[in-house]
């Protein structure tokens, strides 16, 4: 049995970045006795058996869509993580206590502080999940007002239906923290009205993969600058691997 076992937590994740990038991690830097698996689960609830019966497990990541619904299976949260209300990395003490932290919001304040200028005043989040949550908290610390769109219209959100023209002039960063257009339903899109996009506008996909989304590609074809969230992952994940201090 390997000595020290890390995974990701998630559903449906065959397409995930984190195996391939710790397994190749693990090689680059000879740790032999290091394996990491991508845990497919159908059911949150399958968790805490599997965590039962694999005392090994050092580390975890989470990803769609258990960042929010893993946390009562979890022993204690990180101050930030609490703030954020939704966890993607994982801690496993000698003594099988698990504690959560959220990276995510790392991963995205730096990989889009590049992009930002005088004009980008103000963020619309498309999406209101665990991922849209750590994006909510990066853009706080970055003093960026924001505002969420989510398929149904309540207190915090705006539905997609009013998102319009005039939303467009007022904000200037687009951020997709949806799944739709992640590999293999490429064909999706949030809808939103994308002849809108401006040079001035900033459209952010946390997904990754494909490199382009939908999402990308009409906002690219109106001018804006865009970027994918390969660098977000990148970071967050090696952020995951100081936290697990192996």
């Amino acid at each position: 049995m390997t000595k020290y076992q890390f995974g990701l937590v998630g559903k449906d994740i065959n397409y995930s970045f984190s195996k391939s990038y710790f397994i190749d991690k693990f090689q680059k830097l000879n740790l032999v006795d290091f394996s990491y698996e991508n845990l497919d689960f159908q059911k949150i609830e399958e968790f805490p058996e599997y965590i039962e019966q694999n005392r090994n497990i050092c580390g975890l990541n989470v990803t769609i869509p258990y960042k929010e619904a893993i946390i009562p299976y979890l022993d204690k949260l990180s101050k930030i993580a609490t703030e954020i209300g939704a966890v993607n990395t994982i801690k496993i003490s000698k003594s099988g206590k698990l504690k959560g932290f959220n990276t995510d919001y790392i991963g995205f304040q730096k990989s889009i502080k590049s992009l930002l200028n005088v004009n980008h005043k103000k963020a619309l989040i498309l999406g209101t999940g665990g991922a849209s949550k750590a994006v909510a908290y990066a853009l706080k610390q970055l003093e960026i007002p924001y505002l969420l769109v989510s398929r149904s219209t309540n207190v915090d959100a705006i539905g997609y239906n009013q998102v319009n023209e005039k939303t467009f002039e007022e904000f200037h960063i687009i951020i997709n923290c949806t799944p739709l257009g992640t590999f293999p339903n490429t064909n999706s899109c949030p809808e939103i009205p994308y002849e809108n996009f401006t040079p001035k506008h900033i459209a952010f996909d946390l997904i990754y993969n494909p490199a382009e989304t939908l999402f990308l590609k009409k906002a690219k074809e109106q001018g804006a600058v865009i970027k994918n969230g390969l660098e977000m992952l990148t970071i967050q994940a090696e952020k995951s691997w100081e936290i697990w201090g192996i």
